[in-house]
């Protein structure tokens, strides 16, 4: 169970990342929306990391 939420919060937060980058490219995407998208990455990795601990 702990493996497969590493793995969910791992894909959540390359997702984000990935989606921002490639709508950005297009310009689809607007400054807000991005920080927000990236904000919800950064907090999985946090959650990731304090898991660890």
């Amino acid at each position: 169970m702990r493996k497969t939420i590493k793995l969910i919060l791992s894909a959540v937060a390359l997702g984000m990342g990935v989606s921002v980058f490639i709508l950005s490219i297009l310009g689809n995407i607007g400054v807000n929306n991005a920080i927000s998208l990236l904000s919800i990455g950064i907090i999985c990795l946090a959650i990731l990391k304090l898991q660890e601990k």
